[in-house]
């Protein structure tokens, strides 16, 4: 056996200790101090010592453990079946060395084509593992996986969650069925979990993952019960029937018709290399799904060829986790800048060490407003997690206040615009700061120009957001009415601007002046006035003046306008800075028709709310939408209970999901083709 140098002890020693920490912190304390992707490459590290120097290992090296201790507060229950960890693969490399393996333990040809070996393929939800015990069909206990060997019983928890059968159902229930599974939060349901905390002052949970454990392991079930946690079966454990299916996706089916929830993603394929292709379409739909996925598990199907291959000491040689890059990673951050919206608000911007994580690399993250900030506990030089999945904009999911250094410094945040130097003022009951310069400020200015211009308002071509700096920076304009004044040879002396795209966008400019109503106000920039309540204040009223002149009395009347929204509006078209720059507008070219409101009771979908989610392969979603609000329809960004109709084209992820959980009609959009032709205008 090879010596073992000091300096490998000490580091391995070093290892053991923080992994059975963040074991601690993970799986008792549902509190983890550091990404799973950091975990993953220090266990790595661990076992590669161990694997080097095989007498360094010890009982209590995380390496044999499967997860946690049972908690004290809860009885304990003892697996008659351990639950067992899985192995990790990380690359195509490491799948193929263990199909390898397989093939080699069963004395499988690796050459000989016929000798494929199937596998079941089914995504890896990120949730608590659970053990469900079931007696002649009837639910008799519910167990975490604590340490693979003994669990924590959760029973009266896990029968407060809707999709656990507490008596199963169908045909042929076996004598005694054990099932396992995994309890997961949903993302939507997650969201609504931090945000009900943050309102309350409360702890916000760092992922999905962690809230539905902690959701799981509360003393108080009427807390558990509150929230809205699923449960997906993935394998048995205990078995006791005369029938048993002769495949792993047998056996889920069989759990589906006995009245569990299956993923519906699970597929039987014959090669490692049908495997890779499952991974990866898997990892293009990763972000639509309504719930979170951190990898792909691979098992042998044949229940037969798993009983061959057995076990090692903590997860079986028939099955191996395949993860998915990494959607948390840990780094530091350098500095808080503060930047300075349209409307004057003050948003913190982190300055982070780039970290590859979700698939990109971040150098930024959102810190939205000061309360996020001491919610946070954040200081400069602090480590943090960073989360990041799909397009989601990146944020700091928590500070590692262990790894603090010494140097680390409080956030000041500023009492003057970083811009203008006006003063910040907070109005009571807002979150938000805001410069008080308004249109004196530089940055206010700029971004309004933006917005103005941007594709779902006026929707000038070429007028990009580094264009917009230059000409507020060399003083050529100062508001969105300068735009319509712009000549030719203004531009051509532009840094990047020669003649041919000076007359382009002169020419955009002047094809902007052509709009509707509903646009023209939502490029105005009013508070809280988006497309929606844009389209519905043009429906509602028919003409400029008349919102002008509206009071917020007025304006409560209509749906959707709410006090904070009506006071925006009127304060908005109060300013007469603001008029002035309607009335340039208009006295540029700017027009629109005005609607004839005597013609709006007789628009179909008058009062109906629609949602458009998915590609569309026949219709661009922004002439499916226009075509909804010209038959009287508000088209929301959102499903709720409210939503009339949703229009699913292909991809279509969460927001269909919801739809079909709500039991909200849903058309496809070949049905949406003939329903838009079968309308009259």
């Amino acid at each position: 056996m090879e010596t073992t140098p000091d300096s490998v002890a000490i580091l391995y020693q070093q290892l053991k200790d923080e992994l059975n920490q963040h074991n601690h912190r993970y799986y008792v304390l549902d509190d983890p101090s550091v990404p799973d992707s950091e975990y993953d490459r220090q266990l790595r590290k661990l076992s590669e010592i161990e694997g080097r120097y095989e007498g360094l290992i010890t009982d209590d090296s995380p390496s044999q453990r499967v997860g946690g201790i049972a908690l004290e507060s809860f009885s304990q229950i003892k697996h008659a079946v351990p639950m067992l960890s899985l192995d990790n693969a990380f690359n195509d490399v490491e799948l193929q060395e263990f199909e390898r393996k397989v093939k080699d333990r069963l004395n499988y040809s690796t050459s000989d084509k016929s000798q494929q070996i199937e596998y079941a393929c089914e995504p890896k939800l990120d949730g608590a593992a659970v053990s469900l015990l079931y007696k002649k069909g009837s639910l008799v206990y519910g167990a975490t996986r604590g340490d693979g060997s003994v669990g924590e019983d959760i029973t009266a928890n896990v029968r407060t969650i809707k999709s656990v059968p507490l008596k199963l159902q169908g045909d042929n229930i076996p004598e005694l069925l054990e099932v396992r599974g995994e309890i997961y939060l949903p993302r939507a349901g997650f969201d609504r979990l931090n945000a009900a905390a943050i309102s309350a002052g409360e702890k916000t949970f760092v992922n999905p993952r962690n809230a539905a454990a902690g959701s799981l392991r509360q003393l108080d079930s009427k807390i558990t019960a509150s929230r809205p946690l699923e449960m997906c079966a993935y394998s048995v454990g205990q078995y006791k029937s005369d029938i048993k299916p002769e495949t792993h996706k047998g056996m889920l089916e069989a759990l589906g018709g006995w009245g569990f929830k299956i993923n519906p993603f699970v597929e039987a394929l014959a090669g490692i290399a049908a495997c890779e292709d499952y991974y990866q379409r898997m990892v293009e739909q990763r972000d639509q799904l309504p719930y979170d996925i951190d990898g792909i598990v691979y098992k042998v199907n044949s229940l037969k060829l798993q009983n061959r291959l057995g076990f090692v000491a903590k997860a079986p040689r028939w099955a191996i986790a395949r993860k998915f890059p990494a959607q948390e990673e840990m780094t530091r951050l350098l500095d808080v800048e503060f930047q300075v919206g349209r409307t004057g608000a003050i948003t913190p911007v982190a300055r982070l060490e780039p970290v590859f994580v979700g698939g990109v690399t971040v150098s930024n993250a959102t810190l939205h407003n000061r309360d996020e900030i001491d919610r946070l506990g954040l200081r400069i030089g602090d480590m943090v997690i960073i989360r990041r999945a799909g397009d989601v904009i990146p944020q700091i999911a928590k500070v590692v206040v262990e790894k603090r250094p010494l140097e680390a410094r409080l956030i000041e945040f500023p009492i003057r615009c970083p811009v203008c130097q006006s003063s910040v003022q907070r109005a009571e009951g807002e979150a938000v700061a805001r410069c008080s310069g308004g249109l004196f400020c530089g940055a206010q200015i700029k971004e309004a120009i933006k917005h103005f211009a941007s594709r779902k308002a006026m929707d000038i071509d070429g007028l990009g957001d580094k264009l917009v700096e230059l000409l507020v920076d060399k003083s050529v304009i100062f508001s969105v009415a300068d735009l319509y004044e712009l000549q030719p040879t203004q531009l051509v002396d532009l840094e990047r601007m020669a003649e041919k795209s000076a007359t382009n966008l002169i020419a955009a400019i002047d094809a902007s002046k052509e709009t509707t109503l509903a646009k023209f106000l939502y490029a105005l920039g009013v508070r809280e006035v988006g497309e929606a309540t844009a389209q519905t204040l043009a429906n509602n009223f028919g003409s400029m003046e008349p919102i002008t002149q509206a009071s917020v009395e007025v304006l409560l009347e209509i749906d959707d306008v709410g006090p904070i929204v009506a006071k925006h509006i009127v304060n908005f078209f109060r300013n007469p800075d603001n008029l002035s720059i309607i009335s340039a507008l208009r006295e540029a070219g700017v027009h629109w028709p005005d609607i004839d409101l005597s013609s709006q009771a007789s628009q179909p979908l008058r009062g109906q709310t629609w949602v458009i989610t998915g590609g569309m392969e026949t219709i661009s979603r922004a002439e499916a939408k226009d075509r909804l609000q010209d038959l009287g329809a508000k088209v929301a960004s959102s499903v709720s209970a409210k939503t009339t109709q949703v229009v699913a084209g292909p991809g279509a992820g969460s927001k269909l999901s919801k739809a079909l959980a709500l039991e909200v009609a849903v058309m496809d959009e070949a049905q949406f083709v003939v329903f838009l032709a079968d309308q009259t205008y």
